[in-house]
Parts: C-alpha cells; structure tokens; sequence
C-alpha cells in the first residue's frame, strides 16, 4: 500500500498540479494587492473614498446593505480587467512576429513535413507547390 501510495503522490501530474496550485495562489494575491491597492486607490482618487462597505438603507428594518455588493462588483470587475491585460499580453509575447516565414511545412500528399520552398516532396516525391515569399 506505500508503494502505490508513493507511485501516487510523486506522479507527474501531482506535482505538476500541484506546483499550479501554488503559482496560481501566488498570482491571485498578486492580482488581489493590485486591484485592492492601485485600482481601488485610483477610484478612491475620482470618486472620494475607495470602501462603499458602509452604504445601506432600510426597508422594513431590514438593513440592505448595497455597498458590500458595489465592493464585490467592482473587485470582480477590476479583477477581470487585470487578468484580461495580462493574458493579452502574455499571448503578445508568446505569439510569432507576422513577418517570419515558416520553414517547413506538410506534403498536401502524403502529410510529412518538407522544407516550405521545396518543389517535391522528399517521403512521397509527388510535385508540390513551393511557398515563395
């Protein structure tokens, strides 16, 4: 029962997400201080005062308490936008520059990779359309 339990645990994707886990929990506080922080401040700058947790009125003596909800809504906001800009730009900085050619591509014949400016292909010497820039 120890070896499956080991062979469990140190499999690689426990680790893997388990080292996820503790990224994701890392950058959700770093999200959490930058909305909480700057954001929230920023607005607090425009607006007057950054915590709307105090406002409510009363019906009935029951206390609706719409400030906490214009909190959470703003942090779900703010948080959404934080992480669409990061996304956007991690997907800038991972994506290929549009002027770069590829230099290989697929054999529309037999599939295998060739060199794009090949005239034939090497596995199914059939005649292909060579890319030319």
């Amino acid at each position: 029962m120890w070896k499956e339990f080991k062979e469990f645990a140190f499999k690689g994707n426990v680790i893997e997400l388990a080292v996820a886990v503790i990224l994701g929990i890392a950058f959700g506080a770093v999200v959490a201080s930058f909305v909480g922080d700057i954001l929230m401040n920023l607005i607090a700058a425009v607006i007057g005062q950054p915590d709307f947790s105090q406002l409510s009125f009363t019906v009935n003596d029951a206390e609706i308490r719409y400030g906490a909800f214009l909190n959470a809504l703003i942090n779900f906001l703010l948080v959404a936008l934080a992480l669409f800009f990061v996304i956007k730009a991690m997907n800038r900085a991972s994506r290929k520059p549009a002027d770069e050619e590829p230099t290989v591509r697929e054999c529309p014949h037999c599939l295998s990779t060739i060199p794009a400016r090949a005239s034939r292909c090497s596995a199914c010497t059939m005649e292909v359309q060579p890319v030319t820039a």
